[in-house]
């Protein structure tokens, strides 16, 4: 059974307020951060090899690190609680359920970055969890854990929740940071750096909510023992949301020590596939990062397992690898139909695209438009290549990730799955009320595949 470290009182009835979530030992860790020095703290989160939980995977003590510090001018944490990247759903549920880590991690780390008043940015869709939070911060306000002086440290910090307006591109961080100050959510161009330059042209720190959270334990057991949970680079534990053909969705706390073949089939995690259908493909990142066909998924092209952690999931590169991403594992069966899935994501990035860069504003309607056109019955092969070469000027021409998050799962559909393209434009009849089916996706790898 893997190690809990964010969720280990999450079934503990109450653990939502701030007087249960004490006596579960909450605080404890803020209580023992303020007794080191912001450089002692910044060294252990170094030390636990803590990456970046919302997507990009970037050292979380790196990027601290990177902070300007000019004298006289405030500093900010902001946490990106802007969680809009289909199949992910993990920061939710710490923040709706055990708001107060989230509150202790920010406490900690205001203290650690010098900003005396920080932000969490919450997705405009959470219309309900901005309640949960405030509620939260008055808690922890009440009790001397936030507010001036706190616990005679001489340190103060105060926390506000911004909801956003339902935007995607908002997840991005200078978006983000443009919302935050009451603009429109465009990306900003890049130098100068949040760090450097954030919100309010001052420096700024932006963290996802999962990455936020994990200071408390990597405070509370050390950084030392923290980087001994996981393997490789990958340390500590990750949330997973997992959704799509399983029988158990939700989300799980792993140590990325298990394959992603016992994730799926295990009873602990999500207990295999309904109605005894096989696994066809899965996105294990959220919707931006590649689809890879049940061959490509359980096994390695080296024959090898498997794991749930960055460094396996990403083996192979984009040819027959994938990303760890956000954690927004989307488990696809036999029936499922792949065309209509790319075309659903690509609908999705266009919809969302902030239109600032001509690449993603033309590149990801056009994507869309011939997908949809493949999945109606009325393609032609050479919409295949076509959609390929739109692809590959979208990814890296665009001030922000989003290009490259409309432009990869296209890719790698056809990458993967061109004979199901195929089959739609021969089929035009036929794929209208028929799915292409499992074909070759399961198949094992020949071995000449691997030399």
């Amino acid at each position: 059974m893997s190690k809990k470290l964010l969720l280990k009182d999450a079934h503990v009835e109450g653990i939502r307020y701030f007087e249960t979530y004490r006596k579960q030992g909450g605080y404890g860790a803020a209580e023992k951060a303020f007794k080191m020095t912001p450089e002692e703290i910044l060294e252990e989160v170094k030390v636990s090899g803590l990456r970046g939980r919302g997507g990009a995977g970037f050292p979380t003590g790196m990027k601290w690190s990177f902070l300007a510090k000019p004298e006289g001018v405030p500093r900010h944490l902001v946490v990106n609680a802007d969680e809009s990247e289909p199949g992910t759903f993990k920061d939710r549920y710490l923040m709706e359920f055990i708001p107060h880590l989230l509150i202790e991690g920010m406490l900690i780390s205001s203290f650690v970055l010098g900003s005396n008043v920080s932000y969490i940015y919450i997705r405009g869709e959470y219309s309900w969890i901005p309640d949960i939070l405030e509620e939260a911060i008055e808690e922890a306000k009440a009790a001397g854990f936030l507010g001036k002086n706190i616990l005679g440290t001489g340190f103060d910090c105060e926390i506000y929740v911004q909801r956003g307006g339902g935007a995607y591109i908002c997840g991005e961080e200078t978006a983000l940071l443009e919302s935050l100050e009451g603009k429109r959510g465009n990306p900003r161009l890049k130098p100068p750096f949040p760090a450097v330059k954030g919100l309010w042209e001052r420096p700024t720190v932006v963290n996802n909510v999962e990455s936020i959270a994990a200071i408390v334990p990597i405070i509370d057991i050390t950084g030392a023992e923290y980087a001994k949970i996981g393997v490789g680079r990958s340390t500590g534990t990750k949330l997973i949301s997992a959704c799509g053909n399983i029988n158990k969705p939700g989300v799980y706390e792993i140590d990325m020590t298990i394959t992603v073949e016992e994730f799926i089939y295990s009873d602990e995690y999500c207990g295999g596939i309904p109605n005894g259908k096989k696994l066809k493909a899965c996105i294990p990142g959220g919707s931006s990062v590649p689809i890879v066909p049940a061959n490509l998924l359980l096994k390695t092209v080296n024959g090898e397992p498997r794991y749930m952690n960055y460094e396996s999931l990403a083996d192979g590169g984009f040819a027959t690898g994938t990303m760890m991403g956000s954690g927004g594992f989307i488990v696809l069966d036999e029936d499922q139909c792949i065309v209509e899935h790319t075309m659903t994501l690509a609908r999705f990035y266009n919809h969302e695209s902030c239109g600032q860069c001509t690449p993603c504003r033309e590149g990801t309607g056009w994507m869309y438009k011939i997908l949809k056109k493949i999945e109606k019955g009325e393609g032609k092969m050479e919409d295949i290549d076509l959609l390929w070469d739109i692809q590959r000027k979208i990814e890296g021409n665009t001030i922000c990730p989003l290009g490259d998050a409309a432009a990869w799962p296209v890719a790698a559909a056809i990458r993967h799955f061109r004979d199901e393209f195929e089959w739609h434009i021969k089929n035009p009849e036929l794929c209208l009320t028929q799915n292409y089916g499992l074909a070759h996706y399961a198949d094992p790898i020949p071995a000449a595949a691997s030399n």
